[in-house]
């Protein structure tokens, strides 16, 4: 699963999370948009940035990284973005960072180079590790903790996860956009599973209702009651990866959509992790390119 997505896709979705999980009032949220910044010299992309609204009472920005990976050069490069950021964005008034690391041994054994930042009070660390066992009311946290839940214990995290949005959102665009995320995260960690395994896992109603899974389970049921199992599994993962894409690039032209449709299960399941990270059809494209024409 491409974890660090899955996590800004959250962060963009449903803003207030990222306030949460700081101790912060979720409200907090309202004044700011999340986003992906590019800084021009040198091609450094900052994947994650809460910018002030213009007219928001806060004017800090928020420097956000998720790092699931151990690299002894993490630090260098990370505060190297946030600086060359303020060089384009002179107008900036105030900063903090905040970095998600999967658990304390991911994060650089070396630090003393960045140990006056590291000590002051705008970097802060967090080690999602700490998050599992934590009792929380909070939808957002939970949904932070069954990221990281293990196989074994997801659907029930999910269940439990499902009935605290019913009952603390209003059957609206609200409770659709959590139980979509909920959705998203457990489609993402279980990429292998048979239409059978799926719909057992997802045999909550509120799961089953969801437009996404919907529509990808009914086109991989019709076109797979023909087929194998092998190949209804490569069918629905095709129909589900095919409503992604449209969703987040809007619709495909034929001969994109053709390559595509030749993909095999194993190519389907690599562009389904990458295509979270997707800007436009460009990235696709030279995904394409690269993976699935060799």
């Amino acid at each position: 699963m491409k974890t660090d997505s899955i996590f800004y896709r959250i962060f963009q979705t449903a803003p207030g999370v990222f306030f949460e999980l700081l101790g912060e009032p979720a409200e907090r949220a309202q004044g700011y948009v999340f986003r992906s910044v590019e800084v021009k010299q040198l091609s450094f992309r900052l994947d994650g940035v809460f910018l002030p609204q213009p007219d928001g009472p806060d004017r800090t920005v928020w420097f956000v990284e998720v790092q699931y990976q151990k690299d002894p050069y993490f630090y260098h490069r990370f505060f190297a973005e946030i600086f060359l950021f303020f060089e384009q964005y002179p107008q900036t008034e105030d900063w903090k960072a905040v970095v998600l690391f999967s658990k304390r041994s991911v994060e650089p054994d070396q630090t003393h180079l960045f140990r006056t930042l590291l000590d002051s009070v705008q970097v802060q660390r967090i080690y999602l590790e700490d998050l599992q066992d934590m009792p929380t009311g909070s939808l957002g946290v939970g949904l932070l903790q069954l990221i990281n839940a293990r196989p074994e214990v997801s659907e029930a995290q999910a269940r439990v996860l499902v009935e605290r949005a019913r009952s603390q959102l209003q059957p609206d665009a609200d409770l659709e956009r959590i139980i979509e995320l909920i959705e998203t995260v457990m489609v993402y960690k279980f990429p292998t599973l048979s239409r059978e395994e799926i719909e057992q896992m997802f045999s909550l109603s509120e799961l089953k209702q969801t437009r996404v899974y919907q529509e990808a389970l009914e086109e991989g049921r019709q076109e797979g009651r023909q087929e194998g199992r092998q190949e209804g599994r490569r069918l629905e993962a095709l129909a589900l990866v095919l409503l992604l894409l449209k969703r987040k690039l809007g619709s495909l032209e034929a001969g994109i959509e053709m390559q595509v449709q030749a993909l095999s299960l194993a190519q389907l399941e690599d562009l389904g992790e990458a295509l979270l990270d997707f800007g436009d059809r460009t990235d696709l494209l030279d995904w394409l390119r690269s993976h699935a024409l060799t």
